[in-house]
């Protein structure tokens, strides 16, 4: 549902009040201590921040991170005035009022918000004015409009914003559109010049894979026969008679002239509703978001694929390369950002292959599938690997969670992720996420579409069979208590 106009004003008045806040601590030249979520919207919106900063000549550090931890205040040896979260916090109330009681806060952030919040704090968040943080705005997009309220002049960052919210699959309304505060961010980039939003084949890659690439690598839409198989999708673009060379160089979807679009997106059609895929033809056309600044071939022009550069830094332990190019550089930072994203790319698909390897390292329970990541996926790339695999699942009427072990600090890192449908019948995973860790003396939240969790190791057994029963008692309709929420 679109905000309405007073839920609008209410929370640009809170970003109002937290940009108002970070300028005194500028001008009292404070120090300002920044954390951020490792993933692409959170690493979108420290560069937002981080941006905004630099713009004040302000003091300040940026730490990225996957989670808050009990030690958050160890990190805090050099007494920062002011400590600003972007794409986390909301989750963590009650830790941060016990451990950062002494420390000015703002929290800006989208996730569900969990614990009492202390009036001291000043706490940017869509769902405190009755906005949906899964779909209408995300981290970066909350961040930019503080950063917005700042300064004017930081409109420029309305395309990395943009990027985010992409990043966090948000484009959830009609031809995969971004709606709701998302709506009013790329009106901003796009009359600053800085994007332009097209309707085109929405396949990943296409500004940097070759077709026949592009096509196999789709997972949203899945095409049966052609998703994962490169030699059946150079077949099927040979049968059309659409060339994947130009001399020597391999054509990109961008390189496709409108007619062969048109024909490509009417076999595809064809193609899936031969196979009873209806709703996956409604997948092919959609909004395609173009950096203009950008150069043309490169992951920087597409804001989807913005979007996985920077999912890739932040997975590789080198989000300050991300963060860098959301700041704008275009140099050394680039340039590894982009090795990186190769790195990450061998990653995702040996993780892939290994999942699907055997049959017991993805398991269908009553009410849920879950993979096993146990000690072979990375616990940072987990997520990537739930996102993938969630669209294409037998039964995508069942979420999915995906777990890996964090041995070093013993425990389990979970990743859940569902469609649209599931949650429409009622199902909310960030709150199943935290009401199964919770009795599994863990933490967790999120949204509903997508959330997280981590739990003891001893107690990952637990959580599973607890969240396969939560999801089953809530499809039947039972209301479930919770410790911070009365109902979930």
């Amino acid at each position: 549902m679109t905000p309405t106009d007073s839920q609008v004003a209410d929370f640009l008045k809170s970003a109002t009040e937290a940009a108002r806040t970070i300028r005194e601590t500028v001008e009292e030249n404070g120090l300002i201590h920044v954390f951020s979520h490792l993933d692409a919207d959170g690493i979108a919106a420290a560069g937002i921040i981080g941006k905004a900063l630099l713009r004040l000549d302000a003091r300040f550090r940026i730490r990225v991170t996957q989670w808050i931890e009990e030690k958050i205040i160890e990190v805090l040896s050099d007494k920062p005035q002011l400590i600003v979260f972007t794409d986390l916090g909301s989750g963590y109330i009650d830790l941060l009022s016990d451990k950062l009681a002494n420390f000015k806060v703002v929290i800006l952030d989208h996730h569900q918000t969990v614990g009492e919040q202390p009036p001291s704090f000043v706490h940017v968040n869509p769902h405190l004015h009755g906005i949906d943080g899964a779909r209408d705005i995300s981290g970066a997009g909350v961040t930019y409009f503080v950063a917005k309220a700042i300064d004017k002049a930081n409109i420029d960052s309305a395309a990395i914003a943009t990027v985010g919210a992409l990043a966090d699959m948000q484009d959830k309304y009609e031809q995969r559109t971004l709606g709701g505060m998302n709506e009013k961010i790329v009106e901003d980039a796009t009359k600053a010049g800085f994007l332009t939003v097209e309707k085109d084949l929405v396949f990943f890659g296409r500004e940097t894979r070759p077709i026949h690439r592009t096509l196999a690598s789709t997972t949203n839409p899945f095409i049966p026969g052609i998703s994962g198989e490169e030699d059946k999708s150079l077949a099927f673009l040979a049968s059309l008679g659409i060339k994947t060379r130009n001399e020597d160089k391999w054509r990109a979807l961008r390189d496709l002239s409108d007619e062969e679009k048109k024909k490509l997106c009417s076999a595809l059609a064809d193609y899936l509703l031969s196979k009873g895929l209806r709703y996956e033809v409604s997948n092919l056309i959609g909004n395609v978001y173009v950096l203009n600044l950008e150069e043309p071939w490169t992951p920087l022009r597409d804001a989807r694929e913005f979007g996985v550069l920077l999912n890739a830094t932040g997975r590789m332990d080198k989000a300050s390369l991300g963060v860098a190019v959301c700041m704008g550089d275009r140099g050394a930072a680039l340039e590894q950002a982009n090795k990186v994203l190769e790195d990450y790319r061998k990653n995702i698909n040996k993780y892939l292959g290994w999942v699907m390897e055997k049959p017991e390292r993805m398991k269908e329970l009553d009410n849920i599938y879950v993979i096993y990541g146990e000690n072979f996926i990375n616990d940072k790339i987990v997520g990537a690997i739930s996102s993938i695999l969630s669209s294409g699942l037998p039964n995508t009427e069942k979420p999915l969670i995906a777990f890996a072990n964090v041995e070093d600090q013993g425990v389990a890192k979970i990743s859940a992720r569902t469609v649209e449908a599931v949650v429409n019948r009622g199902i909310n995973l960030g709150d199943i996420m935290q009401a199964a860790a919770e009795k599994c003396q863990g933490k967790g939240g999120g949204h509903n579409i997508a959330a997280g969790a981590q739990v003891p190791l001893e107690n990952i057994n637990t959580f599973i069979e607890v969240v396969n029963d939560l999801i089953g008692k809530k499809l039947k309709g039972d209301q479930i208590a919770s410790g911070n929420r009365a109902q979930i």
